[in-house]
């Protein structure tokens, strides 16, 4: 399925953010790519974005280095999950395509506000994006919609409820939820059943194409260190979701709920609280919700994911790159 949504790419490359990047150029109407620090430091996930883009031969797409720290705390990065570089595990060559030369928070703000009906999916820490809302808050009514991987409605990855891209920089992905803009959120309730074991990640490598083949040692890497920190033997494939969401819909379960970002907890500091009290409760949920002084929804969160079609989706759209893999020619 195929659905030409003009979108900006806001990530932190980063093995699935590489993923997602792959996806959405060849099903969606991809403006640009903006990073963040969050996987890496603001130069390793630029640098990585332009490697992604490069292998893809989708240097047409302009990419704009973004915010390196979040809006107040100090920064941290995921070396332990992807690797010194952001992208271990395949070896890519230093990439040549240049920057846009506007900053990641321009870019996003000129774009909006030059074209219509944009979809931001942004996949790592929210900065970027809050700190364009901030600037120009003429962009949340211009927005389509934001669909974001991040937070959880349920467990967390780096605290036992904070998910990584939310708890980097909560300041942010406050900023965020309460803008006002459509948001549909794919957290780890939702991306931990999007998963590549051993048998997916051959069944990629047999595409035999330099970008599936690309993609197979990411996810083996990925594997590694995901499977040692959750004791499966399984990637995550998390922000390929975000994408897919907008891709195929048909492909997720979704509930809406208010979420709001905890930022005074001390265990819960960066956890995105999902009220589900009145799921199930049908036409009367909103007259619940009113009656016991609760906010109504403001999140789409996506809640089940068909994980053969998902997957097949991923697969057809690797091999659709083909065997001269799309690398960057002079």
């Amino acid at each position: 399925m195929t659905n030409r949504v003009p979108v900006i790419l806001d990530c932190d490359p980063g093995h699935d953010d590489a993923i997602a990047i792959l996806l959405a150029a060849k099903h969606l109407d991809v403006l640009g790519i903006t990073t963040v620090g969050g996987n890496q430091s603001i130069e390793k996930v630029t640098a990585n974005a332009l490697k992604v883009v490069e292998l893809g031969g989708l240097a047409h797409i302009p990419v704009a280095r973004g915010m390196s720290r979040p809006l107040i705390r100090e920064p941290r990065h995921a070396a332990s999950v992807h690797g010194e570089t952001g992208l271990d595990g395949h070896d890519f060559p230093e990439p040549r395509t240049p920057l846009d030369p506007r900053g990641g928070v321009a870019f996003i703000v000129d774009t909006v506000m030059a074209t219509d009906g944009v979809t931001l999916v942004p996949t790592g820490p929210l900065t970027n994006v809050a700190t364009a809302l901030r600037l120009e808050p003429r962009i949340a009514a211009r927005l389509a919609g934001i669909s974001l991987m991040g937070g959880s409605a349920g467990v967390g990855n780096v605290t036992p409820v904070a998910e990584f891209n939310v708890w980097v920089d909560p300041e942010a992905a406050d900023v965020v939820f309460r803008s006002g803009v459509p948001i549909t959120m794919c957290g780890l309730n939702l991306t931990h059943q999007a998963t590549a074991g051993p048998a997916e990640i051959a069944r990629i490598r047999t595409l035999d194409n330099p970008a599936a083949a690309a993609v197979a040692d990411l996810l083996d890497f990925y594997r590694g260190t995901t499977g040692r920190l959750s004791g499966r033997n399984v990637a995550y494939i998390h922000d390929p979701c975000a994408v897919a969401a907008i891709v195929d819909p048909a492909l997720f379960e979704f509930a809406e709920m208010h979420v709001a970002v905890e930022l005074r907890g001390q265990e819960t500091y960066g956890m995105t609280v999902c009220d589900a009290r009145f799921l199930g409760a049908g036409e009367r949920a909103a007259e619940l919700a009113r009656a016991a002084g609760a906010p109504g929804p403001n999140v789409r969160v996506a809640m089940q994911i068909d994980h053969a079609r998902f997957f097949d989706l991923l697969c057809e759209t690797l091999a659709s790159y083909g065997r001269t893999g799309g690398q960057t020619q002079e």
